[in-house]
Formats: C-alpha cells, sequence, structure tokens
C-alpha cells in the first residue's frame, strides 16, 4: 500500500497533507509517530474516570495531530468530542456516542497505517 492509498482508504486528504510535508517518507514517517501518541488512549481513561479537563485536553490534541496530518474522518470525530468536552465539568450521556465514533474512527485510521508499514 502506497501513502496515498493509505489516505483515500482512510478518507483523508492526501494532497493537503503532501502539500505540508512533501514527501510521501516524511508523511509516513509522522504516521508513525500517530501509533505511538497516547491522546486517544488518555481520552478514554479521562473519560472512564469523569476527569473532564484531561478528556478535553486529550481530544483537543488527538484533533491537532489529525488535522495536522491531513487525517479528515478521525479528525472531524475528535473535533466533534473536543467541543462536546470544551468548558465541560461534568460527564454527560452525551459523550458516548461520540466517543463511539472516535474509537470507531480511530481504530479504522490505527489498522490501515499499520497496513502501510507491513
Amino acid at each position: 500500500m502506497t501513502v496515498k492509498e493509505c489516505y483515500e482508504a482512510i478518507e483523508s486528504d492526501y494532497n493537503d497533507v503532501l502539500s505540508r510535508l512533501r514527501t510521501d517518507e516524511r508523511i509516513q514517517r509522522f504516521l508513525l509517530k500517530v501509533l505511538e501518541d497516547g491522546s486517544y488512549e488518555l481520552l478514554v481513561k479521562s473519560l472512564e474516570q469523569r476527569n473532564m479537563e484531561e478528556a478535553f485536553r486529550a481530544a483537543h490534541t488527538l484533533k491537532g495531530v489529525c488535522m495536522n496530518l491531513s487525517l479528515t474522518k478521525l479528525y472531524q470525530s475528535s473535533q466533534a468530542i473536543t467541543e462536546a468536552l470544551r468548558n465541560r465539568t461534568e460527564y454527560g450521556d452525551d459523550l458516548k456516542p461520540l466517543l463511539d465514533k472516535v474509537t470507531a474512527d480511530y481504530e479504522f485510521t490505527m489498522k490501515h497505517i499499520r497496513a502501510l508499514i507491513s
């Protein structure tokens, strides 16, 4: 699988990231760093612990990573949960479907990034 094919598979913007990072090798190097980023895991853990401030920080970081790498689908779901967590002090049932969407998009994206490197 090429970097471009990976981006097409995960419904993301290859041309946008290419315009910023300039080479497939550089894009791939940064995609591999996403596999090591702990923002998603921190988001899940923080929500389980009902730590809204930490959950917001983790969601915001995940959103930023996705925006910088033009990971469109995961960016959209992480943006939605980030906004739902902004200035929030209490856990609400509205967060579960948002986290479920982030989880599905995250797992889908990570699966394809792993396929890129194998």
